[in-house]
């Protein structure tokens, strides 16, 4: 019901949209002598800031044709090399004459970047993957908005997603290392373990994590504290929704991407009302600059997309009530994973100082559940003074802690190889294990 309602909410607001549209085309035509005028401009910004709240936004586009390496422009091409009907496998191709140019090495090492399913698209990361892109050949896991996904493909859970994450570093090969943002990493480190056992060649030669809830009962946030202080039949009952028709998964039960985004911008309610009042305030004052970012910013913010019931639920009942990954009790299709299993497969932990959602401890758990990997292929770091989305994107990510992760990803090398003989951005190896987690 809560799905027709938004649907219907969306379909009513129509005619004031077109309406806010045409208010903005009028009071920003050059013909209008009065358009520059301060009750022109208050008028303009009025009508652009209704039609920007009350818009659709759909699947931004990944925008990365050009991407800058060694301050020298490398076109990419988006090919799709592997897809299921809940995900694309996207390879960013550099071109090799560019690469040539920039005098960089035409092969670099694979880098598969697993971007979060938990609302937004992976176009999230964006700057993380033209970041990587300087120095790697990039994969990402372009999933699918369940709402898009006929009844007839099935169902996807939290297995699913191992399976998926298995079956894409196969189908890019041995060698390739492993990037978990987020809320992959317990399906991503679930689907290491099991190829560690089974000795399969195409385990990741290395696996950083960055923000990821490992064992969410450390240093809990918000977002921890919801998940546990709810019953699971709560989530059940009340975040779990009915797609309506016309969509192509009518009838499928889902966590509504809206739901999520709603969720999100209350935890930061006055944070998010101050962004638009100065944006309200910069369309007055004419400031382009100021505008184009708060507009690019809430293009790919405001776009989210459902979930799965089976996923979402399996997710809050696996990894944030009963923690069955970090408590050694997680099963996959009838077989324990054992994260001991995992012997050469390198680790890097990545954390911000002040993020809200993956509190410090829970990914650098990664390296307390891992008994069996060197201490000499370990890397953990705290990264002072960032939140959470700084731990993947923004200025610090760029010149912090993206070089600690490439020269991880360097020294790595593949299974049974060390590496290049590259120094460090940082002394973060780890002398010893961190504190054994609660």
């Amino acid at each position: 019901m809560l799905y027709s309602l938004h649907e219907l909410a969306y379909h009513s607001a129509t005619p004031f949209r077109f309406g806010a549209q045409l208010a903005r085309e009028f009071w920003s035509s050059p013909f209008n002598l009065a358009s520059d005028t301060a009750i022109g401009r208050t008028a303009y910004a009025s009508a652009e800031l209704f039609e920007g709240l009350t818009r659709r936004y759909g699947k931004p586009a990944w925008r990365l044709d050009v991407v800058t390496v060694a301050d020298r422009p490398v076109r990419t091409t988006e090919e799709v090399v592997w897809a299921s009907p809940w995900c694309r496998l996207v390879r960013f191709a550099r071109n090799p004459e560019d690469l040539e140019r920039a005098g960089k090495p035409i092969e670099g090492p694979a880098v598969l970047i697993v971007a979060p399913l938990s609302g937004h698209y992976a176009t999230l990361l964006r700057g993380t993957v033209e970041t990587f892109l300087a120095d790697h050949d990039v994969y990402v896991t372009d999933w699918v908005n369940a709402r898009q996904v006929p009844m007839l493909e099935g169902r996807f859970d939290f297995f699913d997603y191992i399976d998926h994450v298995r079956d894409m570093l196969s189908a890019i090969g041995p060698g390739t290392h492993v990037v978990g943002v987020c809320q992959p990493g317990p399906p991503v480190l679930a689907a290491a373990a099991l190829m560690a056992e089974d000795q399969d060649p195409c385990r990741p030669a290395s696996m950083t994590f960055m923000g990821s809830p490992i064992d969410a009962r450390l240093s809990p946030t918000v977002t921890n504290q919801l998940a546990e202080a709810k019953p699971f039949t709560w989530f059940r009952s009340n975040m779990i929704h009915t797609v309506p028709w016309p969509y192509p998964g009518f009838g499928r039960r889902v966590y509504p991407g809206f739901v999520q985004l709603y969720s999100f911008m209350s935890m930061n309610e006055e944070k998010h009302l101050d962004a638009h009042r100065r944006y309200f305030q910069d369309l007055v004052q004419g400031d382009g600059s100021a505008t184009d970012k708060h507009e690019e910013f809430y293009d790919e913010y405001l776009s989210v997309l459902d979930l799965s019931e089976e996923f979402y639920l399996q997710t809050i009942d696996i990894v944030f009530q009963r923690h069955l990954l970090a408590k050694g009790e997680l099963e996959h299709r009838g077989r324990r994973v054992d994260l001991s299993a995992i012997t050469d497969i390198a680790l890097m932990t990545v954390e911000g100082e002040k993020d809200d959602i993956s509190g410090v401890g829970q990914t650098q758990a990664a390296h307390v559940l891992t008994p069996n990997i060197p201490d000499d292929r370990r890397v953990l770091y705290v990264q002072p003074a960032v939140g959470h989305y700084g731990v993947f994107n923004g200025r610090r990510f760029e010149t912090e802690i993206y070089p600690r992760v490439r020269d991880f990803i360097a020294r790595s090398g593949a299974i049974g190889e060390t590496g290049t003989d590259v120094p460090a951005a940082g002394d973060d190896t780890l002398s010893e294990r961190p504190a054994t987690a609660a």
